[in-house]
C-alpha cells in the first residue's frame, strides 16, 4: 500500500483529491495537511512514501516545502500537483528537490500512474509541463552579468535567507545586503525576492541540484 500525505490549503481540494486517490486498491491518503508547517510535523510523526503537494499556500509555500523536506528526509518522493505550469514555477520546484510535476487537470488515470512511479522514484512531469519547460529552456534570454557577491546573495535568497542572516553569513551590513538586492532586482528585471530566485533559476544564475 502507496500511503500519501496531501498538502493542499483548500480542503474541498484535499477532500477532492482523497475521494478520487482511494478509490484505487494500492493507494490511500495517510495525513493532510494545510500549509507547510503542519506538513513537515505530520511527516516527522507519521512517515508516508509520497508527498503531494500544492505550490500556492499560505504559511509558506510548496517551495520552502520541498527544501525542508529534502534537508530532513532526502530520499521521499515529492509530487508537485498546481495549477501554475509555467517554466519559472517547473523550474523552481524541480531545482528544490521535487521528484514530479504535474497539473490538476491531469487525468485520473495518468495521475494514479504518476503517483505510483513517483513513489518508486521516477520522474514524471505532465506533457504540458514537460512542453512548457522545454520551450523556456531554448528561448531563455542571455543572463544578465552579476558580480560574485551579488552571485552569493542571491544564492542565499535562494536558501530563505533573511538579509540579517546573509549580512552575518558575508560579514557586511544588513544596509550593504539591501544595497545589492535593489541592484539584482534591477538587473534580473524583477520586483521581489521571490521573482529573483526564480529568475535566477531560469536564467541559469542557481545550480539546478537540489
Amino acid at each position: 500500500m502507496i500511503t500519501v500525505l496531501l498538502v493542499d490549503d483548500h480542503v474541498v481540494v484535499r477532500e477532492g483529491l482523497r475521494a478520487l486517490i482511494e478509490t484505487q486498491p494500492d493507494l490511500t491518503v495517510a495525513a493532510e495537511a494545510g500549509h507547510s508547517a503542519e506538513a513537515l510535523v505530520m511527516i516527522d510523526a507519521q512517515p508516508v512514501d509520497l508527498v503531494v503537494t500544492d505550490l500556492q499556500m499560505p504559511g509558506g509555500g510548496g517551495l520552502e516545502l520541498i527544501k525542508a523536506i529534502r534537508q530532513r528526509h532526502p530520499e521521499l518522493p515529492i509530487m508537485v500537483l498546481t495549477a501554475f505550469g509555467g517554466s519559472a514555477e517547473v523550474t523552481a520546484a524541480l531545482a528544490a528537490g521535487a521528484t514530479s510535476y504535474l497539473l490538476k487537470d491531469t487525468p485520473r488515470a495518468g495521475l494514479f500512474e504518476a503517483l505510483r512511479n513517483t513513489s518508486a522514484g521516477t520522474s514524471v512531469l505532465s506533457p504540458a509541463t514537460a512542453t512548457t519547460l522545454v520551450h523556456g529552456l531554448r528561448t531563455a534570454p542571455e543572463a544578465p552579468r552579476l558580480s560574485g557577491r551579488e552571485l552569493q546573495i542571491l544564492a542565499a535568497v535562494a536558501e530563505g535567507r533573511t538579509n540579517g542572516e546573509i549580512a552575518r553569513r558575508l560579514r557586511i551590513s544588513e544596509t550593504t545586503v539591501k544595497t545589492y538586492l535593489v541592484r539584482l532586482y534591477a538587473k534580473l528585471e524583477v520586483p521581489d525576492r521571490a521573482s529573483a530566485v526564480a529568475a535566477g533559476y531560469r536564467l541559469g544564475l542557481l545550480p539546478l541540484e537540489p
